[in-house]
């Protein structure tokens, strides 16, 4: 029986960490296949299993051990395996599922962009331009569709699970519009409109982004005689006006692309116009291992960064807003509720 181990001596965690990949390509693996879903309520036969997602036995077995000594997974005294409150979350039909997340940080671009991480961390610059010869999302949508589509599954599973979160978490009593800048399907602002029935929304995103949005917000959906859907891009122009603006998880890009979508959302805005800021932080929070890997990973594809607190701080402030308050929305995000100066608040 193999069981999710206590902490090893370090000469032995440091081996751990050095065969990491290991683990990532054995998650991968395992939500490629199918697994999870084949797996039930009650522990199953590993030669089950493999009928199942037409595997071979043998193998599969390596596999599901090698997991289970991460905690997803485990292996019964009678060789079976079992279901752990980890292994549920790579089904594809558990509401908090993260099988897309899963595979979108274990891309095959991934595996061509960690090696040169040094160069990266050397240079200050992304090096999947160096790799492709082609800016990121330039590459994913033009030679790698399958990659974009699971970045587009990963970020509305994502986007579908934080919406609840900052949805309760935001007092938007005394306002009448609100917009979702780079919002994507527009999840965040559809779960506003819900819990604020008097409130109209705008949803600004890319045109290939919105063209899919949320059916709550689309021609003939609940929400859609309250909400606007706006192609565009934020770090051209924000050609909305709202109450309050949302930006979240967005400001990550190069400086430069940072500052530019800050300024035409307080020029646009204008004087009193309250912005909300939400953000993953690498500093002060119980997800810091994810949080500070994603960073890396934005480093290597977009020369971008996850933000401290007092990074994020001097970034809005530089930008010319006024910082009312900081709080938790849940353990891995953060807000910055924030205001443009000049004015009574609206």
């Amino acid at each position: 029986m193999t069981t999710a181990q206590s902490a090893p001596p370090p000469s032995m965690r440091l081996r751990e960490l050095a065969f990491g990949a290991a683990c990532a390509a054995a998650l991968r693996a395992a939500a490629r296949l199918g697994v999870a879903d084949a797996l039930g309520d009650s522990p199953m036969p590993v030669e089950d299993i493999a009928k199942a997602v037409k595997t071979e036995p043998r193998p599969l077995r390596r596999l599901l051990r090698a997991l289970s000594c991460y905690g997803v997974f485990t292996e019964q005294r009678d060789g079976t395996f079992a279901h752990t409150d980890m292994s549920r979350l790579l089904r594809e039909d558990d509401p908090n599922s993260l099988r897309y997340i899963t595979l979108w940080c274990t891309e095959p671009w991934t595996w061509d962009a960690w090696p040169q991480l040094d160069e990266a961390v050397r240079t200050g610059r992304n090096v999947v331009e160096g790799l492709y010869g082609k800016e990121f999302f330039t590459y994913l949508n033009e030679d790698a569709p399958e990659s974009a589509d699971v970045f587009n599954r990963a970020m509305t599973t994502s986007s579908m699970q934080s919406a609840r979160d900052v949805a309760q978490f935001l007092d938007l009593s005394g306002s009448s519009s609100v917009a979702d800048i780079g919002g994507g399907q527009g999840h965040v602002v559809a779960s506003l409109l819900e819990k604020y029935p008097s409130l109209h929304g705008t949803l600004l995103d890319l045109p290939r982004v919105v063209q899919n949005a949320d059916p709550r917000l689309r021609a003939g959906g609940a929400l859609a005689d309250r909400v606007r859907i706006v192609p565009g891009d934020c770090r051209q122009e924000v050609p909305v006006q709202a109450d309050v603006y949302i930006i979240k998880n967005i400001l990550e890009w190069d400086d430069e692309s940072t500052s530019r979508t800050l300024r035409n959302v307080i020029e646009t805005g204008g004087p009193g116009t309250r912005v909300v800021v939400i953000e993953n932080l690498v500093d002060d929070t119980p997800s810091m291992r994810f949080s500070t890997a994603m960073d890396l990973l934005l480093l290597l594809n977009v020369g971008g960064a996850k933000h401290t607190t007092e990074s994020m701080i001097a970034r809005l402030t530089e930008a010319g807003l006024v910082i009312d308050d900081v709080r938790p929305v849940n353990p891995y995000l953060h807000a910055f509720d924030c205001t443009v100066p000049g004015g009574a608040a609206r």
